[in-house]
């Protein structure tokens, strides 16, 4: 045996490696900082040798199981930083500024006037990047360093192997050292550091316990078992067993694992050999990386290490967003480029392109170069910042996080709205509301009568013979009837307190709570313990529960068939330990599950009932087995199991052909769920700001119109118009004919007849759908959910938003423009992958119509301004040098033009983050206010063509008066942190005069002839623009105005 003990590790990655040897070649290599730390396991593994290999040959190596989240590295730190910064073309624009002023000819003042603005620029989002970098690193780090324990054979020697059973040989490693094949013993609440196979757990039963939660965003645990070969052995003979495990090719999807486990010799007392067995492994019996333990201690071999482990796979690195006010005002500098360059041809040949004239226009250029303000990136992401913090400082909107710093101002853009439905407009807080058995119905209210049925059925038993004939036929057929009623509510509760995957957990304080994949399940389950009927234990073998009577009833589970989103439904045999009888439990969705049930003609009609009232529908079913039949079920479904090519397919046909026809017809349980706090008056106000709301749901179409209904996202008396089952291209088109004729209509469409419109008329349909005030779109798909996102996108060109709560969210929220996660039910992970995080829907009434309201009103005022201010000093420099024979010399020099781009004007420009027109009572009483400004009129062509007038006409003005007087600067837009700025800025200004004497006058600054002359200068240029403004003002007053 110690000869056959080392294929426990080796063997298992051997298999691995002959089924992908071509694909590994010098793909991956081991870092060189873990090359130290592995040597001592190079050593160790050289005592492994693969005995079905020839010597010497050498074997594909799988990757390390580092992890890695850094976005750069030391070579490729400064290019792509570079890149990502002067991709923008005023950073790009500034950088050719800085660089001429290396050639002499085109020096023109201060090199370090030019240079110093960009690298301060540059400096600063360097540090920021790095810094960021740099935590990454020291999360990897940490990741990469927990210490795990793996388990080795004992040292080879006759006494060490005859305590093998007794005492366990373990080494601790760190997790980036670990390899394919290792075996490693995990501990409660234990980080799982790479992909495993469970073989043994500390639970009898061989199940334990896992928290997904920053796997797939599910809060709920899941439950994972054991190989049963392993389970059966103590953790210290694991290493003596010799056996294979097959695990296939590693993909993104993590519900679906398809290996097999080859006992090649069961341990046995006697000599004779057995053949091997083969068992199929499935997800059931994997855990994943950077899942959590949650329950006692299990031991696992390690098959998926580094990037081919699941976690990895699915961690998307989504493209940068950048915010259509950038775009905008990128292009913008872009005509300020134009036209400093057209200014600069003008001059020169006002000149008569005399002498060296395109050094010249070189140093024009230059000179202007002010009208594109280096610090106007700088002020803009300093506005955002001041956003994100006012945003998650809000104390009406707590834990509000901005993941995305940089878009702010998309809050106030935003025209159409994409929301979830299940934990987003619903609480994804389930109650049981109701059950339907075809002649008889029980509601909320009377609840208490089935548990009176179920207590006379589980009391019948015990006196089913008490009963005489002396008893009148009337009292017989009473009595009976009330047996069948009580015996047809028996059987659908211990149906339902059955077909679940629901285990209950004892808590440390005594309690017991539940715990599923599915709200649903446990809703139903713990309704069933109200009326009596009590789940006390589970395990992948057994369900005990609890008969109103107090007595235990017992069933052994024999196979389960989970739920997917395929096929919709889920399915367990259990056998009556107490009879014997083997039952086939089923329950799932109305629109499978009337195929699979026998004819009846109340379940479409109720199941549509049930769904008009908001509930969610699940129909119940069973099928009594005899012994012969399920053996013979049986071993065709091994069969199928352990298959490696279409496994599922297989699998599902062998369950269709056995179990699923002709199943008797239990019953029908709507569950209802809640609305979400304050959703009506949020869908109302933000439909009244202009934004259009579609909801994509993965329900039916019955439940998503009422939930629609119930929401008012369908306005009182608004006709709503379904499509659902669409099949050709005539009744396509038909529909879109008439909602063409109907746009204020609701429109409810399956995602079947979405598909189809989609792949046959995808312009045409979704300019009509944009053009409706609300869409409902059911039994959508979460790639139908982006796909509809990115067409409105490409469509309209208006900013959409997408907020949900769940895994299947996300990529829904990463294809909008602004992605809004809530932390709910389902988890995180929609949180973790939106730019801003919420707790609540309601929520976005105040980040949309007050935050974003403000914050894209303050940018584009702020932007507009920066340039203001670049564009007076260059017509003035353009004035000065054409009165001057057209000479290129600068007006100001040196340290006095740096001053005026930061301290002498940046504290008032600033100060603009803080401005507001209406106060926030207003702006959330009002959300038309926010309508005016999803036009985009803040900053447009139009606005920017006003300030370039006043720029002109001040610089002008200030330049001209100037030569007769002298030269100043002027503030167009004031309020009272402007004021406050001023005051400040003006000390700073004061004081600049003692450091630069060389710029200033000082006798003539305090003499009388300044003061009168600065208030001449001040009124010329300030004056007329005051009284356009005003006569503006009453002639087309603002929206907000009105209300003040």
């Amino acid at each position: 045996m110690p000869a056959r003990s080392n294929t426990t590790n080796a063997s298992s990655s051997s298999s691995r490696q002959n089924i992908r040897r071509g694909k590994r070649k010098e793909r991956y290599a081991d870092d060189p900082e873990e090359q130290a730390g592995l040597l001592r396991r190079e050593e160790f593994d050289e005592e492994f040798e693969i005995e079905d290999s020839a010597p010497g040959t050498p074997q594909s190596r799988f990757p390390a199981n580092i992890v890695r989240n850094q976005k750069y590295n030391a070579f490729t730190f400064l290019p792509i930083v570079f890149y990502e910064q002067f991709k923008f073309f005023f950073n790009l624009y500034f950088l050719l500024v800085a660089l001429s002023q290396f050639v002499p000819a085109l020096k023109i003042g201060y090199i370090v006037t030019y240079i110093a603005p960009l690298a301060f620029v540059l400096f600063v989002t360097m540090g920021k990047e790095a810094y960021d970098d740099y935590k990454r690193n020291l999360r990897d780090r940490e990741a990469n360093s927990q210490k795990y324990l793996i388990l080795d054979r004992p040292p080879d020697d006759s006494s060490a192997l005859s305590r093998t059973e007794a005492y366990l040989y373990t080494r601790s490693v760190p997790s980036s050292s670990l390899r394919v094949g290792d075996l490693i013993h995990l501990e409660k609440n234990q980080r799982v550091p790479a992909d495993l196979v469970l073989l043994r757990t500390s639970d009898s039963s061989g199940t334990c316990f896992i928290r997904t939660d920053q796997l797939d965003g599910e809060t709920d645990w899941k439950l994972r078992v054991a190989v049963p070969e392993c389970q059966k052995l103590e953790e210290a003979a694991l290493t003596q067993l010799d056996a294979e495990i097959y695990a296939d090719s590693p993909i993104k999807d993590i519900h679906t694992f398809i290996g097999t486990f080859t006992l090649n010799h069961p341990p046995s007392n006697g000599s004779s050999e057995s053949a091997p067995s083969v068992s199929p492994l499935t997800v059931e019996n994997v855990l994943w990386s950077n899942t959590v333990l949650a329950a006692g201690s299990a031991v696992g071999m390690v098959v998926y290490t580094g990037p081919e482990t699941r976690a990895v796979m699915n961690t998307s690195h989504p493209e940068t967003k950048i915010g259509l006010l950038d775009l905008e005002i990128n292009k913008l500098a872009k005509i300020l480029c134009a036209v400093t360059f057209a200014l600069s041809i003008v001059l020169v040949a006002l000149n008569g392109f005399r002498g060296l004239w395109y050094i010249y226009v070189f140093r024009f250029l230059i000179l202007f170069s002010s009208i594109i303000p280096i610090s106007l990136r700088v002020n803009l992401d300093m506005g955002k910042t001041v956003y994100a913090q006012q945003i998650m400082n809000d104390s009406e909107i707590p834990n509000t996080i901005v993941r995305t710093s940089t878009l702010p101002e998309e809050l106030g853009r935003i025209e159409y709205l994409l929301s979830d439905k299940t934990g987003t407009l619903t609480q994804n807080e389930m109650e049981m509301k109701k059950l339907h058995m075809g002649t008889m119905s029980y509601g909320f209210d009377s609840m208490d009568e089935v548990a009176h049925q179920l207590e006379v059925a589980f009391g019948a038993g015990d006196h089913a013979h008490m009963r005489q004939a002396s008893l009148s036929t009337g009292a017989q057929l009473a009595t009976r009837g009330r047996r069948d009623m009580s015996s047809r509510v028996r059987d659908v509760v211990l149906s339902l307190a059955l077909c679940h995957n629901v285990t209950p957990v004892n808590n440390d304080d005594g309690t017991v709570t539940y715990q599923a994949s599915s709200p649903d399940e446990v809703a139903i389950v713990t309704w069933t313990q109200s009326i009596g009927l009590t789940l006390v234990f589970r395990d992948r073998t057994r369900i005990d529960l609890r008969t109103p009577s107090g007595s235990i009833i017992s069933f052994d589970v024999l196979d389960i068939f989970p739920f997917t989103s395929e096929s919709k439904r889920m399915g367990i045999v259990v056998r009556d330990r107490q009879t014997g009888e083997i039952t086939f439990l089923q329950k799932g969705a109305d629109v499978v599950m009337a195929k699979i049930v026998q004819r009846n003609d109340w379940l479409e009609e109720e199941t549509a009932n049930m769904a008009r009232e908001g509930l969610r529908t699940l129909v119940m079913a069973r099928k009594r087995l005899g012994a012969q039949l399920y053996k013979d079920f049986k071993a065709r479904h091994h069969e199928a199991s352990v298959r490696l090519e279409g496994r599922n397919e297989a699998m599902t046909a062998v369950v269709a052909e056995y179990l699923e026809h002709d199943l008797e017809l239990l019953g029908l349980t709507g569950v209802e769920d809640k609305l979400q706090d304050e959703v009506k008056s949020t869908l109302e106000l933000l439909r009244n700001a202009g934004i259009k709301i579609w909801m994509l749901t993965g329900d039916k179409i019955e439940t998503a119109r009422c939930i629609a209904i119930s929401t008012k996202l369908v306005a009182r008396n608004q006709y709503i118009h379904e499509i659902a089952k669409l099949k050709t291209s005539d009744q396509v088109r038909d529909q879109l004919e008439f909602l063409q004729s109907k746009l204020d209509c609701c429109l409810v469409i399956d995602g079947e007849s979405l598909q189809l419109c989609l792949n046959l008329f995808k312009n045409e349909f979704i300019e009509i759908a944009t053009k409706l005030s609300a869409v409902v779109a059911c039994r959508c798909s979460p790639t139908q959910k982006a796909d509809v996102a990115r067409l409105i996108r490409k469509h309209t060109r208006k900013r959409v938003c997408c907020i949900g709560d769940g895994g299947n969210d996300v990529s829904m929220i990463q294809a909008a423009d602004v992605g809004v996660g809530i932390v709910g039910k389902e988890g995180k992970q929609a949180s973790l992958a939106a730019d801003f995080s919420v707790t609540q829907f309601s929520f976005l009434t105040k980040l949309l119509l007050w935050h974003g309201r403000n914050s894209y009103r303050r940018s584009a005022k702020l932007a507009q301004f920066v340039i203001h201010r670049g564009l007076i000093i260059s017509i003035m420099q353009a004035v000065f040098s054409a009165i001057f024979y057209f000479a290129p010399i600068a007006l100001y020099q040196g340290w006095l033009m740096v001053g005026y781009a930061t301290v002498y004007t940046m504290a008032p420009v600033f100060s603009l983050v803080l401005d507001r027109d209406v106060n926030e009572d207003l702006a959330l009483l009002y959300p038309e206010l926010y309508k005016e400004l999803t036009k985009g009129r803040a900053l447009s062509y139009k606005t920017f063509f006003q300030w370039l007038m006043i720029s002109l006409y001040q610089g002008a003005a200030i330049m001209i008066m100037s030569l007769v007087l002298f030269e100043n600067e002027f503030l167009h837009i004031v309020h009272v942190y402007m004021v406050i700025s001023e005051v400040a800025t003006f000390s700073f200004y004061v004081v600049s005069i003692a450091f630069l004497p060389e710029y200033f006058d000082l006798s003539f600054v305090v003499s009388l002839v300044f003061a009168w002359k600065l208030a001449v200068l001040v009124a010329i240029s300030a004056l007329p623009l005051y009284f356009v403004k005003l006569i503006h003002s009453r002639i087309a007053p603002a929206a907000s105005s009105k209300l003040l």
